[in-house]
């Protein structure tokens, strides 16, 4: 008897307090949340081609600037290089380029004598030392440099040429530059290259020798391919 009446009064206890434990039980699982993969890092390692265009400021020295005026003007060419990675922030390569080159540049340094000086092709093959922030290549350069230099001079009055004569130059090479991948295997750069090719002798035949070396500022861009 004192079972069952103590049974009566507790029911009502029980059923307050279902609700209550029933909010403090785990309602199963969270929801699934979305995955997204984490971005590919950049791989540099490897071989590269490419195309590159600028713009170049040239002069010529060693006493040879009073007779030809500064050239400038464009140049186009190929690229091709090798990067390793040697740190994961730390490049090192070597990078060659050949460009066609029209830069020119004519004046009338003394009355009666016109003078034209041109550099035509320009050839390095440099060394690269880079930081790679990810997609981002920061870099400098330095190594050989030559290019195809010709000098000529005439006569105002008959407008026949004195003399004519290229020469192939050669000599170092420094610069720096920056490059960004963009996809995978497509990279842009912009890069800013001085070359300084050797003194050389022109028109050596002759008692007019004439003594020059020739100086080149280009600023130029280049898409690359990596393999």
């Amino acid at each position: 008897m004192r079972q069952a009446l103590f049974a009566t009064l507790l029911a009502p206890l029980v059923l307050a307090a279902t609700p209550v434990l029933a909010a403090d039980l785990p309602r199963g699982s969270p929801p699934p949340q979305d995955y997204y993969s984490p971005r590919p890092v950049a791989n540099w390692e490897g071989f590269y081609a490419g195309i590159n265009g600028g713009i170049g400021f040239g002069s010529f020295t060693d006493g040879a600037d009073t007779l030809f005026a500064s050239p400038t003007g464009g140049l186009i060419g190929v690229t091709a290089g090798y990067n390793h990675m040697v740190a994961p922030n730390l490049l090192i390569g070597i990078e060659s380029d050949f460009d066609f080159a029209g830069l020119s540049a004519s004046q009338n340094p003394y009355f009666g004598l016109a003078t034209q000086g041109s550099i035509n092709d320009m050839v390095t093959i440099r060394g690269r030392v880079g930081y790679v922030m990810d997609r981002a290549l920061v870099y400098v350069t330095g190594g050989f440099a030559g290019s195809n230099n010709t000098v000529s001079l005439s006569s105002v009055w008959g407008g026949a040429f004195y003399g004519q004569q290229s020469i192939f130059q050669t000599g170092w090479a420094l610069g720096a530059g920056v490059e960004f991948m963009l996809t995978n295997n497509l990279s842009a750069k912009a890069e800013y290259l001085f070359t300084s090719v050797g003194s050389d002798r022109y028109f050596d035949y002759s008692y007019n020798a004439l003594q020059s070396a020739v100086n080149t500022s280009a600023v130029k861009v280049g898409v690359n391919y990596h393999f």
